[in-house]
């Protein structure tokens, strides 16, 4: 068939051909086509391969040099905080100091000092902040984002970023997949009554799901945060409603939500740089995606997850940015891949896998996204380098030419392409 794009002369064409979830050793191997070329027609990849696609160029086609350089599919970035007001760089000194995060929470920073801006904020002030986020993680890569609310922690706040995500998804290049994580943090009015913020939560989880604002559902199960006992119920009901269930879990202490999230069936379990070897059992009979959040080990000088022996205990693995002002407030994703090899000790092709198909898988959307396949939206991204490897080799820059989302190039030379 003539195709209405193929780019040629591709250096490799780096992809997986495993189904998802992708795990243990299968996470090592993929496909690298040399002297490789994509044919696109009406925003889907019609064919791909080695060779310069002559069977698919016709009259009309148009035909793009990629002059050897690397095209991997479009990265998939499977946990962000996006949506937010302000910013705490006031608050990076006194870290800098030693000061514990409970004494700059009780001088007003923290979490809650970004859930006042945010509230304080409007639609338009979020949806501005929020864009200029979105670019800079297109730039460098990403063509899809998983974005949560949980800087409102009330009803209307948490709607209103909830909104932001929808209008940025009909507005921007990038396909957001939105999050409700209302239990991000028990807000100041609820300090004394935790019992009646669970209860918040879990009467506006029904709102969110009619009114379509949402497809996962989010808690932060964490000492001092979320027991495990009040995660089990907020994310029971969301399943009960329709929701995938996610949860941040074992980021600082070892509290059993990565155990919870394997009996429940959650699409991921977030941070894990505190799991132990029983909650590590219960995920490798599962199929929740451990989803690794290197950015906030580094930004916070704390340990890194076990990706290694996540991955020998043949569980599936990814890796996302956490981007949020509080803890990793950078939109890099190819910084995020470089430490997943350089810190969490991830081969090239685990990491090309983390950052493709398996968010990919527990966002719902791999018969969409996170490989090169026929059928699959035409999502890829081309590096000038000669080969992946240099991608995770050479850090500090951004090494994306070209990005492409559904057929049309968004990113050009490394600039926005402006329709």
């Amino acid at each position: 068939m003539n195709a209405g794009l193929v780019v040629r002369n591709i250096g490799e064409l780096w992809t997986t051909h495993h189904l998802p979830p992708v795990r243990g050793a299968a996470m090592n191997d993929v496909t690298v086509l040399k002297d490789a070329f994509i044919a696109v027609n009406n925003g889907l990849i019609v064919g791909f391969g080695s060779g310069s696609g002559d069977a698919f160029v016709g009259p009309v086609t148009e035909i793009r040099d990629a002059c050897r350089m690397v095209l991997t599919p479009g990265l998939v970035d499977g946990h962000t905080h996006l949506v937010h007001a302000g910013s705490r760089e006031h608050e990076f000194a006194l870290k800098l100091q030693g000061v514990p995060y409970l004494e700059i929470l009780k001088r007003g920073g923290g979490i809650l000092s970004t859930v006042a801006a945010t509230r304080a904020a409007s639609f338009d002030e979020l949806y501005d902040q929020a864009r200029k986020s979105l670019l800079r993680m297109l730039a460098f890569g990403v063509t899809t984002v998983e974005a949560k609310s949980g800087y409102g922690l009330e009803p209307k706040s948490e709607r209103k970023i909830l909104k932001v995500i929808e209008k940025l998804n009909e507005t921007q290049a990038v396909t957001l997949i939105p999050t409700a994580m209302g239990a991000h943090a028990i807000p100041a009015e609820y300090a004394f009554d935790r019992e009646g913020y669970v209860a918040t939560v879990l009467a506006d989880l029904e709102t969110i799901r009619l009114d379509g604002l949402a497809e996962s559902v989010d808690v932060f199960c964490e000492a001092g945060v979320f027991t495990v006992s009040e995660t089990k119920r907020i994310l029971m009901r969301a399943k009960e409603l329709g929701f995938a269930i996610r949860v941040h879990a074992d980021e600082i202490v070892s509290t059993g939500g990565a155990g919870l999230a394997a009996e429940l069936g959650c699409a991921s379990a977030d941070h894990l740089m505190a799991i132990n070897d029983k909650d590590i059992l219960a995920l490798a009979g599962s199929d929740t995606v451990a989803n690794l959040l290197p950015g906030t080990s580094f930004y916070l000088g704390h340990d890194y997850a076990p990706a290694r022996r996540l991955i020998a205990a043949n569980i599936a693995v990814g890796i996302a940015s956490d981007y949020n002002p509080g803890s990793c407030p950078s939109e890099n994703f190819q910084f995020t891949l470089q430490l997943a090899a350089n810190q969490m000790k991830m081969t090239p092709s685990e990491v090309l896998t983390a950052a493709t198909i398996n968010p990919g898988y527990h966002l719902g959307k791999s018969d969409r996204i996170g490989s090169i396949a026929i059928g699959k939206d035409a999502d890829f991204v081309l590096f000038d380098v000669p080969n992946f490897d240099y991608v995770l080799y050479h850090f500090g820059v951004n090494l994306v030419v070209d990005v492409y989302k559904k057929g049309r190039r968004v990113i050009a030379d490394g600039r926005l392409v402006k329709e």
